[in-house]
């Protein structure tokens, strides 16, 4: 029988999401310093978990108004993409079963991994799941409580509200549940939300033609095949697998594996682990976390957040190849907000739905916290010498968003235009170049923006 998603299973959904963010870590790689516990286990896997202090932002500069919201987000949590690491898991279990050789242990992993894919299966790989569709929701509830005159404006002047995708399903799906959020929240605004349009250029610029370099960079470039290769070969890869696999098959079993198989099953199951907190209303029962020991899941976390880094943040000092290329949704971004300011655009709101491909080089443009610090090309990237961490940077439902404020003109005297950031739904600073309107302050005027901003 098909299941679905009680409000009770919902609401288990969002406080585990708290709990996510505040279990215990183990020591990685030289020692991580993450500012959020527990989420370094899944890297940019990890659910969404707001990071604003309702009550607590900031007060416009007086006269100021909101008039207009932007965002960038990432789809939801989602089902994984395919079933290779779940196939992969199970083939080394039921070979290593036919032997008689798992543990106890062992031996209750493969049912729970079936339940995984099955959950998965069941919504379609790749697609939102219903905890993606809630964190969603629930994010458009807070950004209308934080702006509810301008969503009473919205709905008053009768202004569009716009709404943009890649295309791809995961990014439509997480814009309906967005819009329904919003609806949910202000009944009126429904006849204002548009219905959603597709732009590849801006939203899935990674694999459009223009970028052919970067594709060429992730495919063939011998620094960055050297240096994934040189953190790869750490011997605490190997350590880990082999704890990994010792709690899990017999000893003698074990022994007939070769280093390489068991860093492969190890990172496969590590993936599993990963993405089965995304499917916690799909998969109540499955709990993947006892055949991972917490050390071991932020080493293989560590890994994939160092392939993350260097794909698609920071990468290597001196070079913009990872993240030049968002530019085209910087440019948007300060294009709707003039157009606004300028009585160009009547949009009430513009919201976009994209990738971690999208958020992460869009991160590392902006730099924004946690995207500030490439590596140097003769020092790989690490938990100790850098602050990037994939759950932080573009966890599941990542979101930037900017807010337009006017100062209405008068006495002769132009209108004014403020522009405050959310990142995660916390108020952040843009960059040390541009200058806010006072010191301490989140709000900065939208032409020195359009200057401090300004890319190659």
């Amino acid at each position: 029988m098909k299941r679905t998603a009680s409000l009770s299973a919902v609401l288990a959904v969002s406080l585990a999401v708290g709990v996510l963010s505040t279990t215990g870590t183990a020591s990685a790689r030289d020692r991580p310093t993450d500012s959020r516990p527990g989420r370094d286990l899944y890297g940019t896997k990890a659910p969404y978990a707001p990071q604003g202090e309702p009550g607590r932002y900031q007060e416009a500069p007086k006269g100021f108004v909101p008039v207009f919201t932007e965002n960038v987000a990432r789809h939801g949590s989602r089902a994984m993409t395919d079933s290779g690491d779940g196939d992969a898991v199970l083939a080394a279990l039921h070979k290593a079963q036919g032997q008689d050789a798992l543990t106890d242990l062992g031996a209750r992993l493969g049912p729970q991994v079936e339940a995984l894919l099955a959950a998965a299966s069941g919504i379609g790989y790749g697609n939102l799941s219903a905890r993606g569709a809630e964190e969603h929701r629930q994010t458009a509830l807070r950004m209308e409580q934080r702006l509810p005159d301008l969503f009473a404006d919205i709905a008053a002047r009768h202004e569009p509200i716009v709404v943009e995708t890649s295309g791809v399903p995961r990014t439509v799906a997480s814009a309906g549940a967005f819009t329904g959020g919003l609806v949910s929240g202000e009944p009126a605004l429904a006849g204002l939300i548009k219905a959603p349009v597709t732009d590849r250029d801006r939203l899935y610029f990674h694999k459009q033609p223009q970028n052919a370099d970067y594709q060429a960079y992730l495919k063939g470039d011998p620094d960055l095949a050297a240096v994934l290769a040189d953190i790869g070969a750490d011997p605490r890869t190997t350590e880990a697998a082999h704890r990994v696999v010792g709690r899990l098959f017999q000893d003698d079993y074990a022994a007939t594996l070769s280093d390489e198989d068991q860093v492969s099953f190890a990172r496969s199951l590590h993936q599993l682990y990963s993405a089965a907190p995304d499917l916690a209303v799909e998969a109540p029962d499955v709990d993947l976390t006892p055949f991972l020991a917490r050390r071991d899941a932020q080493w293989f976390a560590y890994l994939d957040d160092a392939e993350e880094f260097y794909q698609k943040g920071p990468a290597f000092d001196g070079r913009t190849i990872t993240y030049r290329m968002a530019g085209v949704l910087l440019d948007d971004l300060l294009a709707q907000a003039r157009a606004k300011a300028d009585g160009t655009s009547d949009n009430g709101a513009v919201l976009r739905f994209t990738h971690a491909e999208e958020i992460e080089p869009l991160a590392a443009l902006m730099g924004l916290p946690g995207s500030t610090e490439p590596a140097d090309p003769d020092e790989p990237y690490t938990y100790a010498n850098n602050p990037w961490r994939g759950a932080e940077v573009s966890p599941m439902g990542a979101n930037i968003q900017w807010d337009l404020f006017a100062k209405p003109s008068s006495a002769g005297r132009p209108a004014k235009y403020l522009v405050r950031m959310l990142y995660n739904e916390k108020e952040t600073a843009f960059k040390p170049s541009c200058k806010p309107v006072t010191k301490g302050s989140y709000f900065y005027e939208l032409d020195e923006l359009k200057h401090c901003l300004a890319h190659g």
